[in-house]
């Protein structure tokens, strides 16, 4: 199943969690922050939304920082994704 996201959508997958700090110490499941840096899976094609042209700025591949409490989650074939606003997306990381 592929997913398709809609006008200014982006759909990310959550790159891997520190399971460690720096020091060494290792953090449970419940002690770890929501992830914020995720890969681009999937772009919408953008469009006239809220009466503005929005062009879209990111493409599949690109890896990104964004809000911490945005977005929708949601699992497909037993893979989690998070389906967010384009204007939700903070950074671009190179």
């Amino acid at each position: 199943m592929t997913i398709k996201p809609l006008f200014d959508k982006v759909v990310v997958e959550a790159t891997e969690i520190e399971e460690k700090t720096k020091s060494g110490f290792i953090l449970p499941t419940a002690a770890q922050e929501k992830q914020q840096t995720a890969k681009v899976v999937a772009v919408g094609p953008g469009g006239v939304i809220d009466g503005k042209e929005v062009t879209m700025q990111v493409k599949v591949g690109d890896v990104v920082l964004y809000s911490k409490y945005a977005g929708s989650e949601f699992k497909v074939d037993g893979k989690e994704f998070t389906i967010i606003r384009q204007s939700d997306i903070l950074a671009i990381v190179e």
